[in-house]
């Protein structure tokens, strides 16, 4: 395993397609050079068949994890139980993956949708910033999803803007399976 010197943190936001999916090559890489490397999926329910989780059962040095609750990207924003709920999960998974970090149990922290839970005021900016500043100087972070604030750019040591040019979305072409998700 080839221990990092100094572990970065990166964001990936905007409002174009393939964020997770840059998140995810990294994790790829990462592990392809001996990293352990845990995948947390923010409001992305262990309900939805998303296509990252069943290919990654065969890499050993990945683990991936979801939040136990279930969340409607379309509806869940608008119901209140829904949000305390998510609220509440997402500060207990925060405080877990804190603990993790400063034990170095892994190498690489992937925060899937960690931004836009942040956005619309699902996680804090405290729980966020505690968990880069107690890690372990030699992990990775890595934050996905849309909206990053001022704040959260200013902690982060890189940040690459995904900008949507043009999406099949746009001519009503439903997410597909294998592409999408």
């Amino acid at each position: 395993m080839l221990m990092l010197e100094k572990g970065l943190v990166q964001i990936y936001t905007g409002d174009g397609k393939g964020k997770t999916t840059a998140a995810l090559g990294l994790a790829l890489r990462a592990a392809g050079q001996g990293n352990k490397v845990i995948i947390y999926q923010f409001l992305k329910p262990s309900s939805l068949d998303i296509g990252e989780r069943k290919a990654l059962v065969s890499f050993p040095s990945i683990k991936i994890e979801t939040l136990n609750i279930e969340w409607d990207m379309a509806k869940s924003l608008h119901d209140l139980k829904a949000i305390s709920e998510a609220k509440s999960a997402i500060h207990d998974t925060l405080e877990m993956l804190t603990a993790l970090a400063a034990q170095r149990q892994y190498d690489v922290l992937l925060l899937d949708e960690i931004v836009y839970c942040f956005s619309k005021g699902l996680a804090n900016l405290e729980d966020i910033k505690k968990l880069i500043e107690k890690r372990d100087k030699h992990i990775e972070i890595v934050l996905t999803g849309r909206g990053a604030t001022q704040e959260l750019i200013e902690i982060a040591d890189l940040v690459s803007e995904i900008r949507s040019v043009k999406h099949p979305f746009d001519k009503g072409i439903a997410a597909r399976r294998g592409i999408e998700f």
